[in-house]
């Protein structure tokens, strides 16, 4: 079952992009994702029974939390692809486009291109989730950094171009330093594996059972690095740059993907170095860290949330925020960690049903500037609807998931003794709320513009994915399972909770 969902996608895609012709390459995108999805929530079910799945000699072996993110990275996948049957034949029926910021022609790249790397994308990231060799993991998130910038790219204009570039630079940079992590891990246990007690492919496990072993100053260097390198890729501030340009450019799909499915990977490479510095009793030391980035990437997003005229760079840097949330609730540790692993399942929701609703706007209206869209309830009142609890939703309201994590994450900072931490994450969630809905509010309220009928027709697989997601967090704010809190809560107990 390993074995396919890693190599299921990696040879789909190799068959689009020898052969797929544009119908095919649409038709195989979902159907490849559904079968996917449920692989990998049977991967993740047998995980939350207890069994530890294996495959490859061991080098595929989830634990709880990469069985968690594999799920979500999967789900995701399922709802992008739904939506990119619609996006991808509207794109071939336009031909050539117009750039909305300097009014320039241009030609997007051959579609079987960009099916094949959103199915490499899938596979670097099941190959990220699924394997506990950190050496492999390393492999895998620079696999997504390679897969994904070609689907940036996708509108071939300047400002796509400049933004790959970028991405593909900064990342470039962070995952070398992660490299760097990987091999200071190393040093640091050279006198246990000195000892004849080698690390086999279970490196994750192999070092968290040998922490006490471990030279504390080379420990802690490891993983300084692999937190700058993994911060880079996760947007934590102030290594964030390259995520609002990436998010702005890349096709709305892509954007969903890599807000709600791309971060989570990084994020699962920066909490492998934390469990093992929990393990060799330096789990202050790392928490302290990530509390501290935590509460400047909450700084940041709102400076730049507040009067951000740009749609979707202002859900980019909800990003930024959410990953500080994360960061944040880990870092505190105790019940503040299982509020950070449901605030993981809400945010990726919520974030891919955003993404995908602008590329409704944006395909609507032709603009990047919320202050250009306005009267969206007249003129595509299905998604004006979602758009505006989409918007509720990620600004933390009730009676959605993200209330719920939200409040958990504040419960356990206040169990910590944190007074002033929590006085600040309050402080700063609420200026962010104020500066995204007055950019939502103004989008969804006003007139229509004289020149747009007043309500168009629109296509179920550019509503029903968002809709399906919007739900899913719905539900979570009001019924969160059994079965997934005790799931969620023992990927916690991995790294503190």
């Amino acid at each position: 079952m390993l074995t396919t969902l890693l190599f299921l996608p990696l040879a789909v895609g190799c068959a689009m992009l020898l052969w797929g012709r544009a119908g095919v390459c649409r038709a195989g995108l979902p159907l490849t994702a559904l079968i996917h999805a449920v692989l990998a929530c049977a991967v993740a079910a047998r995980v939350a029974q207890g069994e530890t799945p294996t495959a490859l000699g061991g080098l595929l072996a989830p634990d709880a939390l990469g069985a968690l993110f594999l799920a979500l990275a999967s789900l995701l996948f399922l709802a992008a692809s739904v939506y990119a049957v619609h996006y991808l034949r509207e794109e071939e029926r336009i031909g050539e486009h117009t750039n909305i910021l300097d009014h320039g022609r241009f030609t997007n790249a051959p579609e079987r291109r960009f099916t094949a790397c959103l199915c490499f994308f899938l596979a670097s990231m099941t190959l990220v989730t699924v394997t506990p060799h950190l050496g492999a993991q390393w492999v895998g998130i620079e696999a997504t950094t390679l897969s994904s910038a070609p689907l940036i790219y996708f509108h071939r204009h300047k400002s796509s171009l400049e933004a790959t570039w970028k991405y593909l630079i900064i990342c470039s940079v962070g995952i070398a330093l992660a490299l760097l992590g990987n091999i200071l891990l190393a040093v640091a246990f050279h006198g246990a594996s000195a000892a004849g007690d080698a690390a086999g492919l279970d490196q994750a496990g192999w070092f968290v059972r040998h922490a006490a072993q471990a030279e504390p100053t080379w420990l802690k260097a490891a993983f300084v690095f692999l937190l700058v390198g993994y911060g880079t890729k996760m947007g934590l501030a102030p290594l964030h740059n390259w995520l609002p340009d990436a998010h702005s450019q890349a096709p709305s799909l892509v954007s969903a993907l890599l807000s709600g499915a791309l971060l989570n990977c990084a994020m699962l490479g920066m909490l492998r170095g934390h469990q093992i510095m929990l393990a060799a009793g330096l789990g202050g030391l790392s928490g302290g860290m990530l509390t501290v980035l935590g509460l400047l990437s909450l700084l940041t997003a709102a400076v730049f949330i507040v009067g951000q005229g740009h749609y979707k760079r202002m859900l980019a840097y909800s990003s930024v925020e959410h990953m500080g949330i994360l960061a944040l609730g880990v870092g505190v540790g105790g019940l503040a960690v299982s509020g950070a692993m449901l605030h993981a399942v809400c945010h990726s929701l919520v974030k891919c049903m955003l993404f995908l609703l602008s590329g409704n706007i944006l395909a609507r209206y032709h603009t990047y500037s919320s202050y250009d869209v306005r009267g969206m309830r007249w003129t595509m009142p299905f998604t004006a609807a979602l758009w505006t609890a989409g918007f509720l939703a990620v600004a933390g309201s009730p009676p959605f998931g993200i209330f719920v994590s939200e409040l958990l994450i504040f419960k356990g900072m206040l169990a910590a003794d944190r007074p002033w931490i929590a006085a600040a994450y309050l402080l700063l969630l609420a200026v962010i709320f104020v500066g995204l809905s007055v950019a939502v509010l103004r989008m969804v309220q006003g007139n229509r513009p004289t020149d747009m009928p007043a309500v168009r027709r629109e296509a179920l697989c550019s509503v029903l994915p968002p809709l399906a997601l919007g739900l899913a967090v719905l539900t979570l704010g009001l019924w969160v399972p059994d079965g997934l809190w005790d799931f969620l809560t023992r990927a916690a107990a991995l790294i503190g909770g």
